[in-house]
């Protein structure tokens, strides 16, 4: 690791790229697949009878109110929870079929819990993303050196590749955590509020980046909580409350001023969206009579 990225910018962030880069997968396209899973914690059931299907070339954004299980049917994709019922398949076949490394080869997860270890830098954390390409015996090579290198440009963070991960802001963190995620060149991206902690540029610029994944024929599925950004971004949503699948598809066919009152208990007006052309979504103001006020 000490030959990595020997000459470096003095300047904190990298400079924002005009077009979104693509970190091309190393495995061959991959659809990922849910039949009628059932998931809890406990004695408690969290998802029931979800079916959905995550295709090569598609961004699709998970979308619903807190606590209705988008973060948790992701962990299932991901192998970190088991189904209590239904399946969940990587190209036909059941996930728990695979090999760790295997499937580490083919799906990579961003999460909410994820933590550094203390007083790992930068660039050590973002190459641990090539460990499942790694054998036993095998070292880290050039070819490893410059997948590291791609992924920490393309997110931004290459100049500070040197500095310890809790040395830096939280939204600098998230840069890393997906730098490392896209270091292990897997077809399929899963990415739990990707946006986290990150000012609205940086959101762009990941979105922006995400979309150039799809582009380049991964599987992406991120949970959304910016409803507009996900109509923008995705061309494919699951909408999820209380654990269910309540509808999903194109965002034009699916978001409707009813599913939002039904799902989020939020009046809103949809309009076109004046760049993409899809759905848009205006919230409608509470009445004020309605709404509970404190006094200064």
């Amino acid at each position: 690791m000490r030959r990595i990225f020997p000459a470096l910018s003095s300047s904190t962030e990298h400079p924002r790229p005009d077009t979104a880069p693509v970190v091309e997968p190393s495995s061959s396209p991959a659809t990922l697949a849910v039949n009628q899973l059932e998931l809890g914690y406990g004695s408690s059931p969290v998802v029931t009878g979800v079916s959905a299907t995550f295709e090569p070339g598609r961004f699709t954004a998970v979308i619903g109110p807190n606590g209705c299980g988008k973060s948790t049917l992701l962990r299932s994709l991901a192998r970190l929870l088991p189904a209590r019922a239904g399946e969940v398949t990587l190209n036909g076949r059941p996930v728990q079929s695979w090999k760790s490394k295997e499937y580490a080869r083919h799906v990579a997860l961003l999460s909410q819990e994820s933590v550094a270890p203390s007083g790992i830098t930068v660039a050590q954390l973002v190459a641990r993303g090539r460990f499942p390409h790694l054998g036993v015996f095998q070292r880290f090579d050039a070819t490893d050196e410059e997948i590291v290198r791609q992924a920490l440009e393309v997110t931004g963070v290459l100049a500070l590749s040197a500095q310890r991960v809790n040395e830096l802001s939280g939204g600098q963190r998230q840069r890393v955590r997906v730098a490392t995620a896209l270091a292990q060149r897997t077809p399929v991206l899963l990415l739990d509020e990707p946006t986290t902690f990150l000012d609205v540029a940086h959101q762009v610029d990941l979105l922006d980046l995400f979309a150039a994944q799809r582009e380049a024929g991964s599987t992406v599925v991120a949970v959304l909580h910016d409803l507009n950004q996900a109509m923008r971004y995705a061309d494919h949503l699951v909408v999820m409350r209380a654990g269910r699948v309540v509808a999903q598809g194109p965002p034009a066919s699916v978001v409707t001023a009813e599913l939002l009152e039904d799902v989020f208990s939020v009046r809103a007006e949809i309009h076109q969206d004046p760049v993409t052309g899809g759905p848009m979504m205006v919230p409608v103001p509470r009445a004020s009579a309605a709404t509970p006020a404190f006094a200064p």
